[in-house]
């Protein structure tokens, strides 16, 4: 299952070319990844209150198309994978149903002392809602 949310392109987005800076559609994932938990009832504030921080652990983009001023894009994510102490989200940009961007990032369950902890059963839980299964990944 994957969790859509839409985002306009702002001018600060942009670079000088007029197109949505290389860096910024990080920041697009984590828009998406953070509406998608929320979708299924869990915030990022509330994990911290749990003392669960996800640092970002890997990061991968691929660009196909880009994004400009103004655009409303679709952000779609989804989990890939659950580990005991990491999470793989998958993300994938639209516009107009054309793919510009997609990518993962893995991120870790650490405590508030950057130790790796397992994850919660709670966190655990909601991301099964939202597992679509990698066809890259052979049964």
């Amino acid at each position: 299952m994957y969790y859509d949310c839409e985002y306009r392109v702002s001018y600060g987005d942009t670079d000088q070319m007029g197109v949505v800076y290389y860096a910024n559609y990080l920041e697009l994932f984590e828009r998406g990844r953070t509406e998608m938990l929320r979708s299924v009832g869990l915030t990022y504030r509330e994990l911290e209150e749990m003392g669960i921080l996800l640092p970002v652990t890997e990061a991968f983009c691929k660009y196909r198309m880009p994004a400009c001023y103004d655009d409303l894009l679709t952000i779609r994510s989804s989990v890939g994978e659950i580990g005991r102490v990491r999470l793989k989200i998958v993300t994938e940009i639209y516009r107009d149903g054309e793919l510009l961007v997609s990518g993962h990032v893995m991120l870790g369950c650490v405590n508030r002392e950057h130790r790796p902890v397992r994850m919660p059963e709670a966190l655990a839980d909601r991301c099964r809602r939202l597992l679509t299964p990698d066809p890259a990944k052979k049964a």
